[in-house]
C-alpha cells in the first residue's frame, strides 16, 4: 500500500494549528465596496431587492464613500444607473455620463480611494441586454468596441 510522505493531518489537529497554516485570510484590506449612482441631487432612494443598500446620487455617493473610507474600505465599485436609455448604451461611455462624473468628483474629494467601475452596458440599453444587438443576437465586435470605448472613459475619468 502506498502511503504519501506528506501527511497533513497534523496541520489540522486544532484550531490554534489550523488558523496558523490557512492559506486564505480575508481582512478589510480586500473589501470592495459596491454603489450605485444615479443622476440628481440628495438622492438616497432604497433598492428593494437588497435591504441597506441605495441608490445615491453623487453627492450622497460621496459622502458614503467618504464613511466607507473612513471605516478603512480602501476601495468601492461604481454601478451607474443613466437617465435615459437607448439601443447601443451611449451613456455607458458619454464623457458625461453618471459613472464618469462620480469617478471625477469622488477623486477630487475622496482622493485615497480605490475607484473601479462597471463597464457592462446592461443598465444601459433599452433592451437590457449587455451589447448591441443586431438581427436578434448580441453583435460580439460592435459590443467589444464600446465596452472598450466605456472602460477608456472611465479610465480617463480617474477609475482605476
Amino acid at each position: 500500500m502506498f502511503f504519501p510522505k506528506y501527511r497533513p493531518r497534523r496541520l489540522r489537529r486544532d484550531e490554534i494549528v489550523r488558523r496558523m497554516v490557512r492559506e486564505t485570510r480575508l481582512s478589510v484590506n480586500d473589501f470592495i465596496y459596491p454603489l450605485f449612482v444615479v443622476p440628481g441631487s440628495t438622492v438616497r432612494q432604497p433598492v428593494a431587492s437588497m435591504p441597506g443598500v441605495f441608490q445615491l446620487s453623487i453627492d450622497e455617493l460621496v459622502e458614503e464613500a467618504t464613511e466607507v473610507r473612513d471605516l478603512g474600505i480602501p476601495s468601492i465599485l461604481l454601478f451607474g444607473i443613466p437617465e435615459a436609455k437607448d439601443e447601443i448604451g451611449s451613456g455607458a461611455y458619454a464623457q458625461d455620463g453618471i459613472v464618469q462624473q462620480a469617478v471625477r468628483e469622488l477623486k477630487e474629494k475622496v482622493s485615497d480611494l480605490l475607484v473601479v467601475t462597471d463597464v457592462c452596458m446592461c443598465e444601459y440599453t433599452s433592451h437590457g441586454h449587455c451589447g448591441v444587438i443586431k438581427d436578434g443576437d448580441v453583435d460580439n465586435d460592435a459590443t467589444l468596441d464600446l465596452l472598450a470605448q466605456t472602460a477608456l472613459s472611465h479610465a480617463e475619468a480617474g477609475a482605476e
